[in-house]
């Protein structure tokens, strides 16, 4: 009898970290290179391990064959997958902002090592997705990640057969509208150049002895670095939105 207890704890236990692990293995911050892989997986099993009495009794048996039980360790691990690359892709917004941003402020050929993206992106792209991160976990919207993954356990239960065409759609619908994302946060910077663009090309055919290079770039990247200190502060905001609410339908009220 103890034997069998033991058994059906370890299958359940290894059941909600297959979910948690894989998690864990994509969803930003807790997946970043700088990261010590031990530092992930002890939190991980310590996730499990802590939703271990809360969820034993939602899972299903363990299967007699292993084909049934290798399916639903891989079922498992793409639900898992599923929510740590939501994050990633809702973290890829500011990515794509910081590299239109850096493109309008001719600073695009400035490339150092993104910690976050793990690797080489612009220093402005860099510095949103640096800075997001800090925001995500000071405002505690790291907990609202850990939460969608627990509560994911009453939307996809584990044994149910999975809707991989809904995963499809809802990552594609993520995907579209993380771009979208980072295009409306980098229209600022966008207005200016166009208009700065314009203007300094008035300004060239008027003074046709100006040199417009010598002249033009250091203006461009002075006006966009202020536009950047205008706008951060709102454009974090409008992200922070965003990201919450890309977790906010899958966390139980």
């Amino acid at each position: 009898m103890l034997q069998e207890l033991v058994n059906l704890n370890l299958f359940a236990f290894f059941l909600i970290f297959a979910r948690v692990g894989a998690a864990f293995l994509l969803l930003p911050g807790y997946s970043s290179g700088w990261v010590s892989p031990r530092i992930r997986l002890s939190v991980a099993l310590a996730v499990s391990f802590a939703l271990l009495p809360l969820l034993a009794e939602q899972l299903p048996a363990m299967p007699a064959s292993p084909s049934a039980l290798t399916l639903l360790v891989i079922g498992e691990t793409l639900i898992g997958s599923f929510f740590g690359l939501i994050g990633r892709i809702l973290l890829g917004a500011l990515q794509t902002a910081g590299t239109l941003i850096a493109l309008f402020a001719s600073i695009a050929n400035a490339f150092i090592q993104d910690p976050i993206a793990e690797q080489q992106s612009s220093t402005v792209s860099g510095f949103l997705t640096t800075l997001g991160m800090v925001l995500i976990f000071a405002s505690g919207l790291h907990e609202l990640m850990l939460r969608a993954v627990v509560d994911s356990y009453m939307v996809f239960v584990p044994g149910q057969p999975i809707e991989i065409g809904d995963f499809s759609d809802a990552v594609a619908r993520q995907v579209a509208d993380s771009f979208t994302l980072g295009l409306q946060l980098s229209a600022p910077f966008l207005i200016v150049a166009l208009t700065y663009y314009i203007g300094l090309g008035i300004l060239g055919r008027l003074m046709p002895t100006l040199q417009v290079f010598f002249f033009g770039l250091p203006v461009q990247i002075a006006l966009q670095i202020w536009v950047m200190m205008i706008a951060i502060s709102g454009i974090m905001m409008v992200f922070m939105a965003r990201f919450r609410d890309g977790f906010a339908p899958f966390v139980g009220q």
